[in-house]
């Protein structure tokens, strides 16, 4: 009988039989490891990374050289912009021999655009060239992280310039740094003993990848729309680095060392190359990104689909039950709850909690508080809101009609629906959100919430 069980049911008894936190430590983190395989894996053949990266492919190869002349430039402030084409050969590194000519040919074009000559219109173009670039970068990690909302322009500029500007600075001011250090007479002197000697040569063969992960990590905390922990990062960042170092090899030998693939392509092989290491590096980098958005919120990993889908009934269990938390907060006077601490005691997505949250709050029964990280708060005193009522906005929530009530159609089914309605009435009579906020135990386990109770 278990012979004959499918694979998918087969992985599905694996990895969400059961919860992590009834496991033992070590298959815990196996599981956790499987599922983060998995919703990879998912992403990748489903094709919301690799879509992503080719949208990517194409606004690079616009604004690259744009985006290298605004770079150089705050380099030459700097006076380091010299260090800036050995990075750049770096990172061309797995085109082989071909990396030296792309190179040469990118900083060409790079020194001979001249502002003066382009004049307003030209200069007006480069700049929106470069920051289509970091938008569009943006939108990609808002999408890895289920961002919806838009930064201000105000947080855009100050972002875009922290990430066209200030990154590249900063970063080479690091290879600088280490590459002075290098030449300190303590150093050396320390370099000449056995046990340091050893350690400074390991960091310099280690010293590509951290400086890549670094970069990695700059950009995963600074561009998406949402406070990403630096552990995440860093985790997702590290990762990333590996596979860049690994798949950067393994492209140099296969690829840019194929005499066949330059048989084919002929003069065309060196752009041919190019694009399709700008698709991997972006390929990684988002992968990098997934990987730290799933470590941060490792509830998206309890479920096999890239978003959860609720049915109608989980939709207003899941309204009752944020309702009833943020009023259980204001009954006991603690901090109130934001949208992640909800979506996290819950065991749901944030993208769930935060659509709810959004309906409850149309429905004027929440209020979401200012600043950066909002908090939810009730409308009004808890013991005048009914819970009859929270339930009709649920089940009316995004109509683009005029609303539910009141446009009952016409015959059986009209009957149907005004039979449901008084029957949820009569059932529920005068119970408000103070009476469902007193019956919630706050050490109930959250995983639970989304199983179907058992009658």
């Amino acid at each position: 009988m278990n012979q004959a069980m499918p694979v998918s049911e087969r992985i599905d008894a694996l990895l969400w039989s059961r919860r992590l936190d009834e496991m033992p430590r070590s298959r815990a983190l196996l599981t956790w490891l499987g599922r983060l395989i998995y919703a990879l894996t998912r992403d990748l053949t489903q094709g919301y990374l690799s879509l992503q990266a080719m949208s990517l492919v194409y606004t690079t190869l616009l604004a690259l050289v744009p985006l290298l002349a605004v770079t150089f430039s705050a380099l030459k402030g700097f006076g380091v912009h010299n260090q800036a084409e050995p990075l750049l050969l770096n990172a061309l590194s797995p085109l082989g021999e071909a990396a030296v000519e792309i190179t040469q040919r990118i900083i060409s074009f790079v020194d001979n655009m001249r502002v003066g000559v382009l004049g307003s219109v030209g200069l007006a173009v480069l700049i929106y060239t470069v920051i289509s670039l970091v938008q569009k970068i943006e939108q990609v990690f808002n999408f890895t992280w289920r961002v919806s909302r838009q930064r201000s322009f105000a947080q855009r500029f100050s972002k875009y310039l922290s990430v066209i500007l200030v990154g590249p600075v900063l970063f080479v001011a690091a290879v600088g740094l280490s590459a002075s250090l290098g030449g300190n007479a303590l150093v050396q002197a320390l370099i000449a003993a056995k046990p340091f000697g050893r350690v400074w040569e390991a960091l310099g063969q280690l010293g590509p990848y951290l400086m890549i992960s670094l970069t990695f990590a700059f950009f995963y905390i600074f561009v998406p729309n949402t406070r990403v922990k630096i552990t995440s990062a860093l985790v997702g960042a590290l990762i990333a680095g590996l596979l860049w170092q690994l798949i950067g090899g393994m492209f140099s030998y296969f690829m840019a060392g194929s005499t066949r693939f330059m048989a084919i392509y002929s003069s065309l092989a060196i752009l041919v190359l190019f694009m399709i290491w700008v698709y991997i590096a972006w390929l990684i980098l988002l992968v990098g990104a997934s990987i730290a958005f799933y470590h941060q919120h490792p509830e998206y990993l309890s479920i096999r689909s890239h978003d959860l889908q609720l049915s109608n009934r989980q939709r207003e269990r899941l309204a009752l039950a944020l309702a009833g938390q943020v009023a259980r907060r204001y009954e006991t006077g603690e901090p109130p709850w934001d949208c992640e601490g909800l979506a996290r005691t819950l065991g749901v997505p944030k993208s769930n909690a935060e659509r709810m949250c959004t309906a409850l709050e149309e429905g004027k029964f929440l209020i979401r508080t200012a600043g950066e990280s909002p908090t939810f708060v009730p409308a009004r005193s808890p013991d005048a809101i009914k819970i009859k009522d929270m339930l009709d906005a649920v089940r009316c929530f995004e109509e683009r009609e005029s609303g539910c009530r009141g446009t009952l159609p016409n015959g059986e089914i009209g009957r149907v629906e005004q039979t449901i309605d008084r029957a949820v009435a009569e059932a529920l009579g005068s119970m408000t959100l103070r009476d469902l906020a007193r019956g919630l135990e706050e050490t109930s386990r959250p995983s639970h919430f989304l199983d179907t109770p058992q009658v």
